[in-house]
């Protein structure tokens, strides 16, 4: 547990400074978006994690490897980033480092992400009421994820973050229920 959160610690560390620098140059959207690809990349082939995690490949192999694949087809802020991060062994930090980016920028661009779960699938109107009216309430342009859960009966569940908001129909039934069952007579 605690090589994870000293992982997530130096991975945000990284992301942070590449964030800036990013800004200096008015790229962070675009590095954003260079990064979260390589960061796929690496995800979905494991032969290529393990290259880039493996100790036993020098460094310089493996910045052989890093260039002629991806030094081509991005700017060269986010190649010197790979090289920086190949040097001090922290590769395998990629897709954290990508993900706390991109949480780092929308934060910095006033963004916030809301899961909302509701029984049927929203039309787009209505969906558009609804991010108008969470970006409203909590003062940040809310970026939506819509998902479906008949179970809910009606209503609406909102994650922002750790905090989750349940306004659904199954909710306020079980709370009806528990307080008839608390105020019966014993």
């Amino acid at each position: 547990m605690a090589i994870q959160s000293q992982n997530a610690s130096t991975a945000a560390t990284y992301a942070r400074s590449l964030l800036e620098l990013a800004q200096e140059r008015n790229q962070a959207e675009s590095i954003g978006k260079d990064l979260a690809g390589i960061a796929e990349v690496v995800k979905t082939n494991p032969t290529f994690s393990a290259f880039l995690r493996d100790p036993g490949i020098n460094l310089a192999e493996r910045a052989k490897v890093i260039d002629s694949v991806f030094k081509p087809q991005i700017d060269p802020l986010l190649a010197n980033f790979l090289g920086v991060l190949n040097v001090r062994n922290r590769l395998g930090l990629l897709e954290q480092i990508a993900s706390t980016y991109d949480d780092l920028l929308d934060e910095a661009m006033g963004k916030i992400e809301v899961d909302v779960t509701t029984a049927q699938r929203l039309s787009p109107e209505e969906l558009e009421q609804v991010r108008e009216k969470i970006s409203v309430a909590l003062k940040k342009d809310a970026v939506i994820h819509q998902y479906v859960d008949e179970s809910i009966i009606g209503g609406l569940v909102l994650r922002v973050g750790d905090k989750l908001i349940d306004a659904s129909v199954e909710t306020q039934l079980q709370t009806i229920k528990r307080q008839l069952l608390a105020a019966r007579p014993r």
